[in-house]
């Protein structure tokens, strides 16, 4: 398979090493990878898919949401997480769509905020949040066979370290277990869902 894989961070580099064995990887980030694309500007996505031509999946793992308390955020912060981390995917998905090969798939990735809601995450939240709706409502009107997921997942253990404090009482999730989700996206026959992968520590 032709896979694009967009994000080079924590979990788009697991993700490229994962895939890349038995399928060509083009690995994308806004200033890394293979080839370059800002999510948060439509005119990028189109040279993007221009530069890679048609695929067999799409996947993203890119997006910005600033966290800070309410009474810190400004309307311009909302403005960015929604033009980024929403947008971004959302445009990711429907130009993609274009250079989908009949039967391809469109991964998103979302994560536990959506559902799960920790302090100073009320952007983060909202555009996860959004994003399972999207998927959704879109996922139907997808042409050819295509499909439409998403993977939501808890604080990952490569993570822990860094952003453990701000997930009290969250068990970080073997990155095996996010990767397994990913495949399931992409290799089997689903549409319109939302992976969840979630565990909390017992009481």
């Amino acid at each position: 398979m032709k896979i694009i894989i967009i994000g080079n961070g924590t979990i788009g580099g697991a993700l490229s090493s994962y895939f890349t064995p038995a399928n060509e990887v083009i690995t994308v980030g806004r200033n890394s990878g293979m080839l370059h694309v800002d999510i948060s500007n439509s005119k990028s996505i189109q040279q993007l898919f221009h530069e890679t031509g048609n695929v067999d999946a799409i996947i993203c793992a890119a997006g910005e949401a600033r966290w800070s308390h309410f009474s810190q955020l400004s309307e311009e912060d909302y403005t960015h997480a929604i033009q980024s981390k929403l947008m971004g995917q959302v445009n990711l998905s429907c130009i993609g769509s274009k250079y989908l090969n009949p039967g391809g798939s469109v991964t998103l990735t979302t994560g536990i905020l959506a559902d799960h809601p920790v302090a100073g995450t009320s952007i983060a939240a909202m555009v996860n949040g959004a994003i399972h709706s999207f998927i959704k409502a879109t996922a139907p009107e997808m042409p050819d066979g295509m499909r439409l997921n998403a993977v939501s997942s808890g604080l990952v253990e490569p993570a822990a370290e860094k952003y453990g404090k701000f997930f009290p009482g969250h068990q970080p999730i073997p990155m095996s277990e996010v990767l397994e989700a990913y495949r399931h996206c992409i290799m089997d026959n689903i549409t319109g869902e939302v992976i969840r992968i979630y565990k909390f520590l017992k009481t």
